[in-house]
């Protein structure tokens, strides 16, 4: 089955795609393109998954350790081993920069004028961490533009179905008083939270034209993984989602 590579127009020509789950080599739970390493899937099936986005990409993926921090890579040769970060940016011609997600925003950026790219994982910790802001700021070191940088959010949970409790609206009220516009109210002492919402206030507030693709991971089964639907089915795993640009 061929893959299905979601596109954002407000990243222009340069290759990139946010993967669906179609197209892959996985079974059960994992059923389709799960390309996450660290999974309980089968080792083989998501070498598989891999090899066949770096071959629509057109080359070697570059990734990290994800571990919902603010911290970014720069990628100008092949990498030994992924460093503990979560975001990646380059200047170099050819590089394919990647995140894995399941639920969390993929972010992949593209500063055309310069010829700069990056990609990032943001979570609501990485995003309140400053994630999103300091991929810009990796890629304004690389020569980029402020104002020529354009950033796309792709599938991630959408309000409707991330509901939180009250200590996760203290957390972010206590770093920004305005945040509280991103919860509303749910049942009894629940909150809804807007994460692309959120995502795209910080990118915009950063100077940076910005755009979510509008796909709901939990919302939609058959295309995407989420962590928090395999969590409320009582699933021992989940599969990742494969986002990627290369410049």
């Amino acid at each position: 089955m061929t893959l299905e590579a979601l596109r954002s127009d407000i990243l222009g020509q340069v290759v990139h795609g946010f993967f669906t789950r179609r197209g892959g080599a996985s079974s059960g739970i994992f059923e389709g393109l799960n390309c996450g390493i660290g999974s309980s899937d089968q080792t083989e099936a998501v070498e598989m998954n891999r090899a066949r986005v770096a071959d629509v990409m057109g080359g070697p993926l570059h990734g990290v350790n994800q571990v919902h921090s603010a911290d970014v890579v720069v990628i100008d040769s092949p990498l030994s081993a992924p460093r503990a970060a979560d975001a990646l940016v380059t200047a170099t011609p050819g590089q394919v920069l990647s995140v894995l997600t399941a639920d969390c925003q993929p972010v992949l950026f593209h500063a055309p004028g310069a010829g700069v790219v990056g990609a990032a994982h943001a979570g609501w910790k990485g995003a309140l961490a400053g994630v999103l802001e300091a991929t810009v700021d990796a890629m304004v070191a690389l020569g980029a533009e402020r104002g020529d940088i354009r950033a796309a959010i792709g599938p991630t949970i959408s309000q409707r179905a991330y509901e939180v409790g009250p200590e996760l609206l203290d957390t972010f009220m206590a770093e920004d008083l305005d945040a509280s516009r991103f919860f509303a109210n749910g049942q009894n002492d629940r909150y809804l939270f807007d994460l692309p919402g959120y995502g795209l206030h910080r990118l915009r507030s950063a100077g940076v034209e910005a755009g979510w693709i509008g796909h709901c991971t939990y919302g939609d089964p058959a295309r995407f993984y989420s962590y928090r639907r395999s969590t409320h089915a009582g699933q021992a795993d989940y599969g990742r989602l494969i986002a990627a640009i290369r410049l």
